[in-house]
């Protein structure tokens, strides 16, 4: 009824949904297609496939949804409150209604559809289509029970916004996990054995968790393992009733507590404001260092900093932990002096405090550079320090410390320049770090890209030196540190300086684009 409604509504909101029905067809199609050509050739490896395959599917019905906060909430619990249906039926015709909507009918399909992919022994395909079954019912049940039984954590804005940098790390780390896949295979030629043995090797461990469980019980019959076939079956049902329960008890929590607004800071005094000197310099910093901590845009960049070592060690190959993680710390002094770059355009409507205060460009240029300078250098200092202790490359230390402050000097100096002078569409307070604005994607090209630019043509003397190191010998590795260190101070004292008279001459020019994009 709800989604008839729906369609009466709106004319539009039918069209797309029938432009989504097709879409949803074609991708069918295309599984089931696939699926029935690769059970004619290799049943066992397709099965192992479709294990995989399926695992990820389920873990997406799970997951997704936590993440994708702000969306529609049509079968919200609390929408039914008032109509006093029973929890049981209500949790019946929750269910019911899970299965209305185009991915929930999608993956019914499908699951039918994959299970002729074994019908070159049409014995299996009721099996299969048994796991299809159990399979469907985990995905749907599984993500209403997550979604309701969070529901209480998800109506903190804090917990949505540590949910929002929690969704980059898995995006980040598909690089090092397809790199690591292809290292896996290219030891020579990639031939079918190796294929075979890595998809087998990940289906095994899939198979014993309630996510691939189910898609697994056709290929353990297949291959005559009843026992695994038997454990997979008690997985997917104890799965099922651990869904159903967890359910339940998040709905009569939700029916009986109604959501409230997330209260406000419990902490006592002014955080930072508290630490720091009171000066304007020091009440800008205080500010950045909150935002920092707090705005998921801006603790989205720290995120990455903790998966670069892995990211580096999966680059380096079969050899792991190689020369190349050597890299770790300037890569990670440029990440910081450059996060930065966008500091102004954050702001949004809170840019007016500085407009209204009267603070002086080079006090708010000062401010932000060393909210997150002073940190940076510290971990950068930890990372070289480290990185050379695991390759046992002591002789490269003063090279390494000096392109790594050299670079972090550098960045936050050309970083204050480009953010008073270059405004660019950001994701607004409250968004998520992933969203993209309308139209910024060539104004944030040209504004990072000459950032970019102009870091590497100053830090040109230090990378030669860098490089003369490495090719002729250590001492020029203490010239690096001499001219890092300078240079990297120089360079950021300056940008400070200009940053700041840009900031002081454009006030109004700044406050205007801000406003605009806000």
């Amino acid at each position: 009824m709800i989604l008839a409604n729906t369609f009466r509504r709106s004319v539009w909101q039918m069209i797309g949904y029938l432009f989504a029905i097709l879409y949803a067809l074609f991708v069918i199609g295309m599984a089931v297609v696939g699926a029935v050509a690769g059970g004619g050739v290799d049943p066992q490896l397709t099965g192992q496939i479709i294990l995989l395959a399926g695992a990820l599917a389920m873990v997406a019905w799970w997951v997704v949804p936590i993440f994708a906060f702000g969306t529609d909430a049509t079968l919200d619990p609390q929408r039914f409150v008032s109509f006093g249906i029973p929890r049981r039926q209500l949790l019946t015709g929750l269910t019911a209604a899970g299965f209305t909507s185009i991915p929930a009918a999608a993956t019914v399909l499908v699951s039918v559809g994959l299970a002729f992919a074994w019908w070159r022994t049409p014995a299996l395909i009721p099996v299969a289509l048994a796991g299809g079954v159990l399979a469907v019912a985990l995905c749907v049940m599984g993500s209403r029970a997550v979604t309701t039984a969070l529901a209480p954590l998800l109506d903190s804005r804090r917990s949505r916004e540590v949910l929002a940098v929690a969704a980059l790390v898995p995006i980040v780390m598909i690089g090092p996990v397809i790199s690591w896949s292809t290292t896996r295979l290219a030891d020579g030629a990639a031939s079918g054995d190796q294929v075979r043995s890595l998809v087998t090797d990940i289906a095994a461990v899939a198979g014993w968790t309630p996510f691939g469980a189910p898609w697994g019980i056709a290929p353990a019959v297949d291959a005559g393992d009843w026992g695994l076939a038997g454990a997979r079956l008690m997985i997917c049902l104890l799965s099922l009733m651990l869904v159903v329960i967890v359910w339940d008890r998040g709905l009569a929590r939700a029916l009986v507590t109604p959501p409230t607004a997330g209260a406000g800071g419990r902490g006592k005094g002014l955080g930072w404001f508290d630490r720091l000197p009171s000066t304007p310099t020091g009440a800008v910093a205080a500010r950045a260092l909150t935002y920092w901590i707090r705005d998921p845009r801006y603790s989205a960049s720290l995120a990455v900093v903790p998966l670069l070592p892995v990211i580096l060690a999966v680059a380096g190959g079969s050899g792991g932990l190689n020369e190349i993680i050597l890299i770790l710390a300037p890569l990670t002094a440029w990440i910081l002096g450059f996060a930065i770059s966008a500091d102004i355009a954050y702001d949004s409507s809170a840019f007016a405090l500085h407009v209204a205060t009267g603070v002086s460009g080079r006090a708010d240029r000062a401010g932000r550079a060393l909210a997150i300078g002073v940190p940076g250098a510290l971990v950068v200092s930890v990372f070289a320090v480290a990185t050379c202790a695991v390759t046992d490359r002591w002789d490269l230390a003063p090279m390494v410390l000096g392109v790594s402050y050299g670079a972090l000097g550098v960045t936050l100096g050309v970083s204050s320049v480009t953010s008073a002078r270059l405004i660019y569409p950001v994701p607004k307070p409250g968004d998520s770090p992933l969203k993209q604005p309308q139209g910024a994607a060539m104004a944030t090209f040209v504004a990072q890209m000459a950032g970019m630019l102009a870091s590497f043509a100053i830090s040109l003397p230090v990378l030669v030196l860098a490089v003369l190191t490495l090719v002729v010998g250590p001492v020029f590795g203490w010239i690096a540190l001499v001219v890092g260190i300078a240079g990297g101070v120089t360079v950021c004292v300056l940008g400070v300086r200009f940053g700041g008279r840009w900031f002081d001459r454009r006030t109004p020019e700044i406050m205007q684009q801000v406003m605009a994009q806000a």
